[in-house]
């Protein structure tokens, strides 16, 4: 297994917000140090999760800046877009603010062909000294990032050097780290996390981890000592939050954040066009983490 230079469990941190709209910055320190605390190796902000696409450039500065100086673990910051010349000035101010590395996710809504892709990749590494995890999730982005340019970039680009894999294509996987590697693996997918750590992945950069993160690290630690039975109970366990984070009436940041109400974390509710989860919502995240408690080692 390739070392992990950021850590076994990550969170795409979700954005506290007060309840003007307005971006809460002590907020997202407490919330910081409290996923530090509870599980997470790492931390990555302004990424899909924190709700990236209503953030401005400025507001997207100042929480990379707040965090950092919140928390000692490292923290990543999601400064990918769909212009490659906005991503590159975001990731140049990523890295005047000490980030750890940088998350890229494949341009988006425009759907550019493969040699967009990679001259976008291209473009955006070479404008830093980050190390970065790109973040290959189709069914937002429109397009699937091939095989040949990911063993490309990974294998050519000295500061490429992760991959969140969002794609739920273990075999895929598999045939990358074959074919690329070493390079670091991580699930992008909370619940393609054991299958990938069967074809050498490294951790997850995940969603329940905000609550479930010790979790995480029990049953990545258990598959890494070859107790795969246990592994597969944490997994089992780990069900039913992976059923109550994202559905047809609450997208993951909507429900991260009514179960970190439920935590006694009070990071407001998502910008539109996310609206504030539907009624049962914070009900269902009380049985939901009563129940991953309940059934704990």
């Amino acid at each position: 297994m390739t070392a992990r230079r950021w850590g076994a469990v990550m969170s795409a941190m979700v954005t506290p917000f007060d309840a003007a709209g307005a971006l809460d910055l002590d907020a997202a320190q407490r919330l910081a140090r409290w996923l530090a605390d509870h599980g997470n190796d790492g931390l990555v902000v302004s990424a899909t999760t924190g709700e990236a696409s209503t953030l401005s450039d400025g507001e997207r500065c100042d929480l990379l800046r707040a965090v950092s100086e919140a928390v000692t673990i490292p923290v990543l910051a999601g400064m990918g877009s769909n212009d490659t010349a906005h991503s590159i000035t975001l990731t140049r101010q990523a890295q005047a603010l000490g980030a750890a590395g940088v998350l890229l996710v494949s341009p988006y809504y425009n759907r550019p062909p493969q040699a967009g892709i990679e001259a976008h990749f291209r473009a955006v590494a070479a404008a830093t000294q980050l190390p970065v995890m790109l973040y290959d999730v189709p069914v937002r982005t429109g397009r699937r990032i091939s095989h040949e340019v990911l063993v490309r970039l990974l294998s050519e680009v000295p500061n490429i050097v992760a991959l969140k894999d969002a794609t739920g294509d273990p075999p895929a996987a598999a045939a990358l780290l074959a074919d690329a590697g070493p390079f670091e693996l991580y699930s992008g997918d909370d619940s393609y996390t054991l299958p990938l750590l069967a074809v050498g992945a490294v951790g997850v950069v995940g969603t329940t981890t905000h609550w479930a993160g010790a979790e995480f690290q029990a049953m990545i630690a258990a598959f890494g000592r070859g107790d795969v039975q246990l592994a597969r109970e944490i997994n089992q366990r780990l069900l039913p939050s992976l059923r109550f984070v994202s559905t047809e009436d609450t997208v993951y940041s909507m429900s991260i954040k009514a179960m970190l109400r439920t935590l006694g974390l009070d990071v407001g509710e998502c910008r539109l066009p996310l609206p504030a989860a539907p009624a049962g919502t914070q009900e269902l995240a009380r049985q939901v983490w009563a129940g991953l408690k309940n059934t704990g080692a």
